[in-house]
């Protein structure tokens, strides 16, 4: 479980750097706005490579679960489920979707963590998915705050609100039935409906 919690060190400690505004600041300046994003991207990906070989590796090492959720909590991560992807692709495509949650990836990234949380009880899962929606709360405080300092979140731009809302809710809803059908399988390795 190293492996794992030091993945979930590198990734979200990267991710948290933005909320020490300070600090995010001088990086970037210092760097260079180019190579700051091309090592925060190098960092990310060496995180969620630490993350997923390690959780793969804690899944196979037989921990024993701290709790059991009973069957019917399935049908609910199912429902928790449904909004996520719709939000994470929302994040990219601005409309009213993004303009009403202010912040649709750092929501979903909260719900798809809850979710997992509700149906996992093995201390892997507690503590990826506790780490994750941790984070998700400490980022989406933050930048309330930095939104505040700044007179209010950044304007969205409205002029395709329509058209991107749409776009949003059928590649999310595509990917979220792709998911159910095979695709969790396959890369996770557990069904979701089996």
């Amino acid at each position: 479980m190293l492996i794992l919690v030091l993945g979930l060190i590198v990734f979200l400690g990267c991710h948290m750097l933005p909320t020490f505004v300070g600090l995010h600041d001088s990086l970037k300046t210092k760097m260079g706005d180019g190579p700051y994003r091309l090592a925060f991207s190098a960092v990310s990906a060496i995180g969620i490579t630490l993350i997923v070989i390690g959780y793969g590796d804690a899944r196979f090492a037989g921990y024993l679960p701290i709790y059991d959720p009973p069957i019917w909590m399935r049908h609910l991560v199912l429902l928790l489920m449904l909004p996520v992807f719709v939000l994470f692709a929302a994040a990219y495509l601005p409309g009213h979707i993004k303009k009403r949650t202010k912040h649709p990836m750092i929501l979903s990234v909260k719900i798809w963590a809850l979710a997992h949380l509700l149906a996992n009880g093995e201390p892997q899962s507690l503590l990826l998915f506790g780490g994750f929606l941790a984070w998700g709360v400490i980022d989406r405080i933050s930048l309330k705050k930095r939104d505040l300092a700044q007179g209010g979140p950044a304007q969205v731009d409205m002029s395709h609100a329509v058209r991107n809302d749409a776009i949003a809710l059928i590649i999310g809803l595509g990917i979220y039935l792709l998911f159910v059908w095979k695709l969790h399988e396959l890369i996770i390795g557990v069904s979701v409906i089996g």
